[in-house]
């Protein structure tokens, strides 16, 4: 295959899945899963005959259409009445000689809308969330689950049981009017956010970053912010463009980890910097700030901090503090153990990991162990830091996180 087709195809894939299956839905009456198989079986067959054909002018047009009349041949197979071809193919046929229309409805954008139509109230709040990494993203079951904390065999369940739901009360694939948003629109924050993290520090893989879903999720975040100017949205957007800020300092120029305190802060975006903090300033306006406005002003001690020693440590502890009042969680607590660490030293904040270890709910949270080898590293306490490192490289799937722990482990030189 040529490379160039090759990297076309993988290109459209990583920018415009999304896009695409949020057309096919719309397309074929809200089958979710017949969307995404034959997005699927288009972007194979993409492989094979832009090889032959070249790339076309417009290849999201291209797939849609390919995609399209693969449903078509599906649904011919499996009905016996042709008149219900009709409903489910409103569209009409697509004409990949022009570039796809663009949705115009009240929400500008037809990723957006998808977002908003699978968090829809009558399912639950992880099947929301789930459902729309699935078909927004196109990430795996697998880094779903990863993403949750819970066994794969929990998340396609639940993916399963979210379609069966869509399909069995028939809930429209339709965009909720302005009044019917806000309470979708802590689901469709939590999207956005997990959709960043998975841009931020990739689940997987030989790159630590996905700066094509970071971009997106960001983007997102400003449509969200327009439509809806909620304390929780700017808080969001400022906690992203904060962490965006880091992106340049985050890897070395072979693609390595660099920890918070090694970054050459003189790379971070301070545009985004200065962008990030106004968000945080106008989320903590309403004084009663929420989870992303927290995060976010966490995020900007950081930023204002020209060098880790400079860093108001008392602040973020007091910080994560409302935070684990407000919104409870064993990672909520391990990153203000962190703090803690930080603050009150290493013994204190390893009582603290230790702690949340035995309480459960973390085991299976590489970063979890990756913080107790650090703590125990700083201690001294080489046997225990070895064990929690190798703990920790075993459940990690990111190539530069795994070469960054074993030379973790390498530096440690265990006598015993």
């Amino acid at each position: 295959m040529s490379p160039d087709v090759s990297a076309a195809v993988e290109e459209v894939y990583r920018a415009e899945w999304g896009r695409v299956v949020a057309t096919l839905i719309g397309m074929l009456g809200g089958d979710f899963d017949l969307a995404e198989e034959t997005a699927q079986e288009a972007f194979t067959a993409a492989v094979t005959q832009w090889q032959q054909t070249g790339i076309p002018e417009y290849p999201r047009a291209w797939i849609i259409s390919t995609a399209r009349h693969k449903a078509i041949d599906r649904i011919r197979r499996k009905s016996r009445f042709e008149e219900e071809l009709e409903p489910r193919l409103e569209q009409g046929t697509l004409d990949v000689s022009v570039a796809p229309e663009v949705y115009n409805g009240e929400i500008p954008d037809d990723r957006l809308r998808l977002i908003f139509t699978c968090c829809h109230p009558a399912l639950a709040l992880d099947a929301q969330i789930a459902l729309t990494l699935r078909s927004l993203c196109g990430l795996e079951t697998e880094e779903i689950a990863r993403a949750f904390l819970v066994p794969v065999p929990t998340m396609a369940q639940r993916l399963v049981r979210a379609k069966s739901k869509i399909r069995d009360a028939r809930i429209p694939y339709v965009v909720p009017e302005t009044r019917e948003m806000a309470e979708r629109l802590d689901a469709v924050l939590h999207v956005i956010y997990l959709v960043f993290n998975e841009g931020y520090s990739a689940s997987s893989g030989e790159s630590i970053t996905r700066a094509d879903l970071s971009a997106e999720a960001i983007r997102l975040g400003r449509i969200v912010v327009d439509l809806q100017p909620s304390a929780e949205a700017f808080g969001l957007l400022a906690l992203m463009l904060l962490h965006e800020s880091r992106r340049a300092a985050r890897t070395s120029a072979d693609g390595e980890l660099i920890l918070l305190d090694d970054q050459d802060r003189s790379l971070w975006n301070r545009d985004q910097i200065a962008e990030g903090v106004a968000f945080v300033e106008r989320a903590l306006v309403s004084r009663r700030p929420g989870p992303y406005a927290l995060q976010a002003a966490i995020a900007a001690v950081h930023a204002n901090a020209s060098t880790p020693a400079a860093t108001d440590w008392p602040q973020i502890v007091a910080l994560y503090d409302v935070l684990a009042r407000i919104s409870p969680s064993p990672i909520v607590e391990l990153n203000r153990a962190v703090a803690v660490a930080m603050r009150d030293g290493a013994g204190a904040g390893l009582a603290l990991v230790d702690d949340l270890l035995e309480r459960g709910g973390l085991e299976n949270y590489y970063l979890a162990h990756s913080a107790r080898a650090d703590l125990c590293r700083r201690l001294g306490r080489k046997v225990e830091a070895r064990a929690a490192y190798q703990r920790a490289l075993a459940l990690t799937q990111q190539g530069p996180e795994q070469r960054f722990l074993q030379k973790r482990l390498a530096e440690l030189s265990l006598v015993i």
